[in-house]
């Protein structure tokens, strides 16, 4: 699974350290920030992941209780070293208590709403670039693209080292290395489909039949590098095409029969995900961050902006910065 030419693109969140390669570090939420006794809240301001997501994104630390849902267009790997957290996902409640090990795709709106006060744990979220190097069966792929929850039944005896040494590994100045331990973490996520795990599927949902076939890896890897790349400008699916060299109707199938939507619906999550994160930051005006997210008009974003969230962008910042002002002081 290696790629000995470029380490993986991530952003570290825990702590302030300078990190290697071409990606430098992002803002960071490293304060205490504390709501209920000794629980730490969630500041939108300084979340990082919806403005990347083309790289791989690592947290080791006390959640924090999110006030507010959020989402991103990376799929996502929790691992509990200790103590528990709840998440909202679909209207339901999840429990993921210490030893266990979740994946699901971060494209659902969730939030922690609650934890013990001695809760830690290691959040991954994986670029779609990396998620199709997963070799999991079409209908584990679909149902997770669908908003299936993955959750492992037992914990492994090796799992806090291990995950506390890739995340060394995964920030070290020697590509090799790197890339190793993705490669790694890969196949740690792939087992955890082989174990004993159990599934929570969304409301509503049909788990598909499993065809047996998955697409080709080389083609959905060039069509999600390409978007990732490039989702800020005026793409359609012929560009999108031609960048895998495959047909338009092809890369249309192929990405819709992997992830269940549509190549102009991953792009506008991708715009969204990439404008929320702007919209915490009171000083930009609408406009601006429509067009610097990819949307060629103020009318297109919100209609876009409305359809996937049930807001307006006007909302969605008023409703950000005013959880942001709940935060107790001395944070």
């Amino acid at each position: 699974m290696s790629n000995s030419n470029n380490s993986p693109r991530y952003r570290h969140m825990a702590k302030p350290t300078p990190v290697p390669g071409t990606v430098t570090l992002g803002a960071v939420d490293t304060g205490p920030a504390c709501g209920p006794p000794g629980k730490r809240m969630w500041d939108p301001r300084k979340s990082v992941v919806e403005r990347t997501p083309n790289q791989l994104v690592l947290s080791c630390e006390q959640p924090g209780i999110m006030t507010v849902p959020h989402w991103h267009a990376q799929a996502e790997v929790n691992y509990i070293f200790r103590g528990s957290l709840v998440y909202e996902i679909h209207g339901l409640t999840v429990r993921l208590s210490a030893g266990q090990m979740a994946l699901f795709w971060g494209g659902v709106p969730h939030r922690v709403i609650d934890t013990e006060v001695d809760t830690y744990f290691h959040a991954i979220h994986l670029p779609l670039i990396h998620f199709f190097r997963l070799r999991l069966s079409s209908r584990t792929q679909q149902r997770l693209m669908s908003g299936a929850i993955l959750i492992s039944s037992n914990a492994a005896a090796d799992d806090d080292a291990a995950f506390l040494r890739r995340e060394e590994q995964l920030m070290s100045q020697a590509p090799r290395v790197a890339n190793l331990a993705l490669d790694e973490l890969l196949l740690r996520i792939e087992r955890l489909t082989v174990e004993p795990h159990h599934v929570i599927e969304p409301p509503g949902s049909e788990a598909g039949t499993d065809s047996g076939e998955l697409p080709s890896f080389q083609g959905l890897n060039r069509i999600s590098r390409f978007i990732a790349e490039n989702f800020r400008e005026d793409i359609d699916s012929v560009d999108i095409a031609v960048s895998a060299d495959i047909h338009p109707k092809y890369a249309m199938s192929i990405f819709k029969k992997s992830t269940g939507m549509s190549l102009g619906d991953y792009v506008t999550l991708m715009r969204i995900s990439y404008a929320q994160s702007r919209l915490c930051a009171q000083e930009e005006s609408i406009i601006d961050i429509a067009m610097d997210s990819g949307f060629g008009s103020l009318s297109a974003f919100n209609k876009a902006f409305r359809k996937r969230t049930g807001q307006t962008p006007s909302e969605f910042r008023r409703q950000r910065m005013s959880a942001a002002l709940d935060q107790p002081q001395g944070e």
